[in-house]
C-alpha cells in the first residue's frame, strides 16, 4: 500500500507490515479502514486548527463586523482578509 499526497509518495506499507495490521484488522476491509484512519487524522487536525483560528479572531471580528459568516470556510476567508492576519510562516519569518 502506497500513501501519496499531491502525487508525492510519502511512504509504503510492505506486505509484511500489512500482514501485521491484518492481525487486528480484517483484510477484507483493510483499504477502507486505512483510508478512514487517514481521513480522520487530517480532519481532526483541520478541526483543531480551525478552532484555534476562530477563538483568536472572533473577538476581533465582533468588534469590526455587524455580520459574521456562520459557514466555516466563509469565516476563514474573512479572517484571512484581515490586514493583521499572518500565517504561521509569515509570523515566523524574519523581516
Amino acid at each position: 500500500m502506497k500513501i501519496s499526497v499531491d502525487d508525492e509518495e510519502l511512504f509504503t506499507l510492505s506486505d509484511t507490515q500489512k500482514k501485521v495490521i491484518h492481525n487486528d484488522i480484517n483484510e477484507d476491509i483493510f483499504n477502507e479502514d486505512m483510508k478512514r484512519r487517514l481521513q480522520y487524522i487530517l480532519t481532526h487536525k483541520y478541526e483543531r486548527c480551525f478552532e484555534r483560528l476562530k477563538n483568536e479572531w472572533m473577538p476581533v471580528l465582533k468588534e469590526r463586523m455587524q455580520s459574521i459568516p456562520t459557514n466555516d470556510d466563509d469565516l476563514a476567508e474573512v479572517i484571512f482578509k484581515q490586514p493583521e492576519y499572518k500565517s504561521r510562516k509569515m509570523r515566523e519569518s524574519k523581516g
